[in-house]
């Protein structure tokens, strides 16, 4: 018997005695060893790895003690955890999960079409299987630094051109899945995403995450069917756009190792569309979260690759909020020079927006007036914070954010959650000025906000004003209030994800 099947090197070992963990759940799955070994024969095609062929035979080794080589273990524990629908893991099995490899769960994956695909399938298809809190992201770690930035500097980086596609007028073969896709179909995928897109400003990434990642799912199902090269970049850029909502929602409900996974295929899928402002875009949101982790170095070198990437092919609204995101970054570094800079260059690039003569795409579509005014003081409140709580820096952050949360109260709920953080962040300010009636009573908004979105990271915010309020002026029947209502309207619960 060759190697093939992913036999350990203990299977030579004289302490190897039967395990006894994964004959129990094999016994209880009903399954015979023919019917598992043919179930991980399939999933191991569907991870690409197109080397494993297991039998019954090797199955019986298992079950006798050997310990398999990756991916075998994790194809068993999603194979198990599917059949009886609970999470079993590798260490249920009675297995001994070996160090996967840096492209099976880190962010240095191989920047071709076909993985990309076979990448987005799996990891979402584990997604919608086991989005148990804390589960798919127990096998996932957050990257940052050079294990980060380095692989994503490859975005830019020619890739040697795919096989000819088929040609648009050959016809669709029989008997292959559903076909290709019609134009009327193409649009409605398209729809759709920006269906989800309006959701998510609307509700918050608690309330339709997993619907956003079973439709990147059955996305990735249409690029593998043969499809005409046209249609298959259309259909890669909404795989992107879908893998970048489901990346922002898994990290507005604290997901944060989901989130940066799903960003990092989208990058991939936007390299195969060949859409650079999308990429810069995805960029955008992978450097937003660094910053939330308190890694404005790396945010900054997301944003610099996302700037250089698209500076000849995006319009003025996009690198406007490229440049708004610059200063972000500045500001948490503490550097408030080059912070104002990137400050003024947002807001003059904004201005050339109204002059801009080409539709701009939908991803974009909300960067407005007031979510330029929202980053921009919010880098002068990170500013103040740095500098040690700053009122000077917090006095150029509040006529910004009072004009942000006046536009975003006139949008009728469309974007509810940014409305709640800018309340937030108005709140702040009138903390770090040390008018805490002010604070108090913006605070209670953002409560009354935050109850109609499913956002952790909205809850998690107004958590941490509240505790500022408390630490700085407890005893005040302002804030003393604010902390019962707080723990009434607000109480801290799991977040459905």
């Amino acid at each position: 018997m060759s190697g093939n099947g992913g036999g350990g090197a203990s299977a030579a070992s004289p302490e190897k005695r039967p395990n006894e963990l994964l004959s129990s759940w094999f016994v209880r799955s009903g399954w015979s060893k023919g019917e598992l070994a043919r179930q991980v024969n399939r999933r191991a095609r569907q991870l690409g790895a197109n080397h494993i062929s297991t039998d019954t035979s090797r199955v019986r080794r298992w079950l006798d003690g050997e310990n398999p080589r990756e991916p075998i273990p994790k194809i068993l524990s999603e194979l198990f955890s599917e059949r009886f629908g609970v999470v079993v893991s590798v260490e249920d099995l009675g297995l001994r999960a070996t160090r996967p490899a840096p492209s099976a769960t880190g962010v240095d994956l191989p920047w071709t079409g076909p993985q990309t695909v076979a990448l987005l399938s799996e990891f979402s298809r584990s997604d919608l299987m086991l989005a148990r809190r804390g589960f798919l992201g127990s096998s996932l770690a957050v990257s940052a630094g050079p294990s980060l930035i380095e692989p994503m500097q490859r975005w830019l980086v020619p890739t040697p051109a795919a096989p000819q596609s088929r040609p648009e007028t050959e016809p669709a073969s029989s008997g292959r899945g559903r076909g290709r896709l019609s134009k009327p179909e193409l649009d409605l995928l398209e729809t759709t995403t920006v269906m989800f897109r309006q959701w998510d400003a609307q509700c918050g990434g608690g309330l339709r995450r997993k619907a956003v990642v079973g439709q990147l799912h059955e996305v990735t199902d249409l690029l593998q069917e043969p499809q005409p090269e046209s249609t298959t970049r259309r259909l890669f850029k909404v795989a992107a756009e879908l893998a970048e909502l489901a990346g922002w929602m898994s990290y507005d409900v604290g997901l944060q190792p989901t989130a940066q996974k799903y960003f990092v295929l989208a990058l991939h899928a936007a390299k195969e569309a060949g859409d650079r402002p999308l990429g810069s875009y995805i960029l955008s949101s992978m450097s937003r979260q660094m910053i939330h982790l308190g890694r404005p170095d790396d945010a900054l070198e997301l944003i610099h690759l996302a700037q250089y990437g698209s500076r000849d092919c995006a319009g003025p609204r996009t690198q406007s909020m490229l440049y708004a995101m610059e200063a972000r970054a500045y500001a948490n570094m503490g550097q408030p020079g080059r912070c104002k800079r990137a400050v003024r260059m947002a807001e003059d690039t904004f201005a050339e927006a109204a002059e801009w003569d080409e539709p701009d795409p939908g991803w974009i579509s909300f960067f407005s007036e007031a979510e330029l005014y929202g980053e921009n003081s919010h880098s002068f409140r990170d500013l103040a914070y740095v500098a040690g709580r700053s009122p000077t820096y917090a006095s150029l952050a509040e006529p910004l954010m009072e004009r942000a949360v006046e536009l975003f109260a006139r949008e009728s709920g469309e974007h509810q959650r940014s409305y709640a953080l800018n309340l937030i962040g108005m709140a702040t300010v009138h903390l770090l000025q040390r008018e805490p009636e002010q604070g108090a009573a913006l605070a209670t908004d953002a409560i009354r906000a935050a109850k109609k979105v499913r956002s952790e990271r909205v809850n998690t915010r107004i958590r941490k004003t509240v505790d500022t309020a408390v630490r700085d002026f407890g005893d005040l029947a302002a804030v003393v209030d604010l902390t019962e209502r707080l723990s009434v309207e607000l109480p801290e619960t799991a977040e459905a994800v």
